[in-house]
């Protein structure tokens, strides 16, 4: 029964991602290079950087405040590619996707995300001064994540595949909701800006068993409030070797929850994050059947959009 279930969800995805027609273009600002490095205090007000990518937090003229994110150029990347990026970021509309509001074209490339009032989420897992977040919190931040997967691979057109998740990437705005920073056209099915050969099925396919792992470095965070950015090694070998025993559990739970969680809740949670760690190794598990799981898993049916 739950696998016919599965099976008409998938369907019925299928033919809303068919009959749907991209939403208007957002009304997106233009900004000149001077108007984001004065923003951003000279590049210096950083939110996350890694390898490939760097995001700031602006503050611009008029008092508007936002999150700014350098694109990384491709080598034979015009902007005929970039501006395309621009008008698909623009039109995606979910609660748990950051909006674009703006962009900055030249020789650096910047994209002007809404403001996120309460930081990252690392910095409330790891900042002993930040406000801790509560059992409930947490739940929302897995099945909202997980179901922003869902619209980009399933509702936009064409799908948006190459997404980072991580705790540093995921904003939390004034009201505790989590938000995707950190979507690309990179490697969607049509118009990529890399050449298609590159971004074969099998590739497609790679990346979402990817994404889907990193979803579970997520829930293994948010669980343990240890860092999973480092590859997660020590919490990916735990959650795969353990059978979620009460003492095990309680030797990983992150402190800051104390007592204050529902056991079954946290078991079904470790089930779903165990899933998709494992997931790297199988037959791709899809972002819908991740979401379906975990509302199963937590007792909750509604999609959180």
């Amino acid at each position: 029964m739950e696998t016919l279930i599965f099976k008409i969800r998938l369907l019925i995805l299928a033919w809303v991602h068919f009959r749907s027609q991209s939403g208007p273009i957002s009304l997106v600002k233009h900004f000149s290079y001077k108007d984001i490095k004065k923003a951003t205090d000279g590049f210096r007000r950083i939110v996350y950087n890694s390898s490939n990518r760097v995001a700031y937090r602006a503050k611009f003229q008029n008092g508007h405040a936002a999150i700014v994110k350098e694109v990384r150029v491709f080598e034979n990347q015009d902007d005929t590619a970039f501006y395309r990026e621009v008008q698909l970021l623009g039109r995606l509309h979910h609660r748990h996707i950051a909006a674009l509001n703006g962009f900055s074209s030249g020789p650096k490339r910047f994209l002007v995300f809404e403001n996120m009032e309460k930081g990252s989420l690392k910095e409330h897992l790891s900042d002993p001064l930040m406000t801790p977040l509560n059992w409930r919190i947490r739940l929302q931040i897995a099945v909202g994540i997980a179901a922003a997967l869902e619209y980009l691979h399933f509702f936009c057109d064409p799908p948006m595949y190459h997404v980072s998740i991580s705790s540093s990437t995921i904003m939390l705005d004034e009201n505790f909701t989590a938000k995707l920073c950190d979507v690309s056209l990179l490697c969607s099915v049509e118009n990529n800006p890399l050449p298609k050969s590159k971004c074969s099925k099998e590739c497609r396919d790679e990346i979402c068993k990817h994404t889907i792992f990193q979803l579970g470095l997520l829930i293994l965070e948010l669980v343990t409030g240890q860092s999973s950015e480092d590859g997660g090694v020590d919490l990916v070998q735990w959650v795969q070797d353990s059978r979620f025993r009460r003492r095990s559990i309680y030797q990983m739970i992150d402190p800051d929850l104390g007592d204050s969680y529902d056991f079954k809740e946290l078991k079904g949670l470790l089930a779903v994050a165990k899933m998709c760690v494992q997931s790297i190794h199988k037959p791709t598990i899809k972002t819908p059947q991740i979401l379906w799981y975990l509302q199963k898993k937590l007792g909750r049916t509604q999609v959180v959009c």
